[in-house]
């Protein structure tokens, strides 16, 4: 019976011996690590992932809110119909990520037209719905790093009220938009927690008097009413 035990023992010593001078012993003793079952293991997001999570909590934002103010122009034949004036408005975004936020905008403005010796003034007002694509400025030079350059693209809600000198009647005719634009926003304060910065913004407008003959009293005029709305403006906001 003794026999039989201490043969099972040197059994196990024997394939204990083994063990220990395999390649994966040798090379853990090689490396003086014990074994870790652990050894192996990694993260389940990438260090890109984490590092944009990071960025994101750290300098990110949830929500902002701002004015604009800037000058509205017109092009083809509206260019020559509709003098430039000052646009003003409102704004509110939410942030996605660091890249993509969704904003929504209102301005308005007041212009003066002029067709052959037909005068008046027109309200143009439009509600946007727009998204904003912020490029990654970390791996440019220091000194541009702080700036916050962006695409925008969506649609907008365009009302337009024109109101002829001499009457008392008013002309309300609404229009689709498709916006496309492009800003650059650069933080200000000890927090990051404002931001000042330039958009442009152009807007495919169709309204229904679009290629249309302007009538002046009665008669065709032969200015048509065809064009679209470019507005550059100033932008002050704050991160929240």
């Amino acid at each position: 019976m003794f026999k039989h035990i201490s043969n099972k023992w040197l059994l196990i010593l024997l394939s204990l011996g083994l063990t220990l001078s395999s390649p994966m012993g040798l090379a853990q003793d090689q490396e003086g690590n014990v074994y870790d079952p652990f050894i192996d293991y990694s993260e389940f997001e990438e260090a890109g992932e984490e590092e944009a999570d990071v960025n994101f909590f750290r300098n990110g934002r949830l929500f902002t809110a701002g004015v604009a103010v800037g000058q509205r122009t017109f092009t083809e034949n509206m260019g020559g119909v509709y003098d430039d004036d000052v646009a003003f408005g409102l704004f509110l975004s939410y942030f996605f990520d660091l890249r993509w936020a969704l904003q929504f905008s209102w301005m308005s403005g007041s212009h003066s037209f002029k067709v052959l010796d037909q005068k008046g003034s027109a309200d143009i007002s439009h509600f946007g719905i727009d998204m904003k694509y912020y490029f990654n400025t970390q791996n440019v030079t220091k000194g541009l790093a702080a700036f916050n350059p962006y695409l925008l693209g969506g649609l907008s809600f365009i009302n337009r009220e024109t109101k002829k000198v001499g009457t008392v009647d008013l002309a309300n005719d609404k229009a689709r938009g498709f916006d496309v634009g492009a800003g650059v926003e650069v933080p200000v304060g000890t927090r990051n927690d404002m931001y000042v910065g330039l958009q442009a913004l152009y807007q495919l407008a169709t309204f229904d008097d679009e290629n249309t003959n302007i009538q002046v009293g009665g008669s065709p005029s032969g200015v048509y009413a065809n064009g679209d709305l470019v507005t550059f403006s100033f932008v002050l906001g704050a991160n929240f």
